[in-house]
């Protein structure tokens, strides 16, 4: 069995109870939230692998919700599909801006909404394993803070380390640049996105072979940067 805990948020019972039916009935553990307060509560405690959002919520909605668990860094890397009624282009634009992973509209049919939670897992999940991450000639160590590329330790500075680690995290995903400065530099820091630029051309020069035309870190025009460690489904 797949024993990865999902949380399913939306205020319609009958909804919780088809998703959670059908994702039980594929191996999945699911947890659900009937409103945005009690959705952040959740995802504060359990960590879930996933967490799928409905739009319209009572009291804190889901653009909120969203905005509010990509700006806390100790659940930020937690994949989002966003669920609604709504299926204005401007909606779907909003809600992937604000960091979702995907976006489905109702009505959806049970097996699109399973195989894109299958997708977003398996694009979102991190191979670390005892706490190593590698890509092309490149090794982390999360625990250690330690970076080698061709076995020669990488100098990244507290900064740079995180951010790097934040993409990897997101792996496949674009980061904003205004999710990556509130996550990692604080609110402080709002509007000064040339911040997260600069840290990402030393990020590129340390660990890319050719920083000018990067592999692994890249740029999306007028949004972000997306980590792809060359392994993407």
């Amino acid at each position: 069995m797949l024993d990865q805990k999902i949380l399913v948020v939306d205020d319609e019972e009958h909804i919780r109870e088809l998703i959670k039916y059908n994702l039980e009935s594929n191996g999945y553990k699911v947890i659900c939230a009937e409103n945005g307060v009690k959705a952040l509560e959740i995802a504060k405690e359990e960590r879930p692998k996933l967490i799928l959002l409905d739009l319209m919520l009572p009291g804190i909605d889901g653009y909120d919700v969203c905005k509010q668990i990509r700006g806390d860094k100790n659940i930020s890397y937690i994949p989002i599909i966003m669920i609604t009624a709504k299926g204005e282009e401007i909606d779907k634009i909003l809600g992937l801006e604000l960091g979702a992973d995907d976006y489905i509209t109702k009505p959806f049919s049970v097996r699109e909404l399973v195989a894109r939670v299958k997708a977003v897992l398996r694009r979102t999940n991190v191979k670390v394993i005892d706490n190593n991450f590698i890509f092309g000639n490149v090794s982390i160590d999360f625990q250690k803070h330690q970076v080698l590329k061709n076995n020669k330790e990488i100098d990244l500075t507290l900064k740079e380390f995180d951010l790097l680690q934040i993409l990897i995290q997101n792996r496949g995903k674009v980061m904003t640049r205004e999710i990556l400065l509130d996550t990692i530099w604080g609110y402080e820091y709002i509007g000064e996105t040339r911040t997260v630029d600069v840290h990402i051309r030393h990020i590129r020069k340390k660990i890319e072979d050719d920083d000018k035309n990067p592999k692994f870190i890249q740029t999306i025009r007028g949004i972000g940067y997306r980590f792809n460690s060359g392994d993407e489904l």
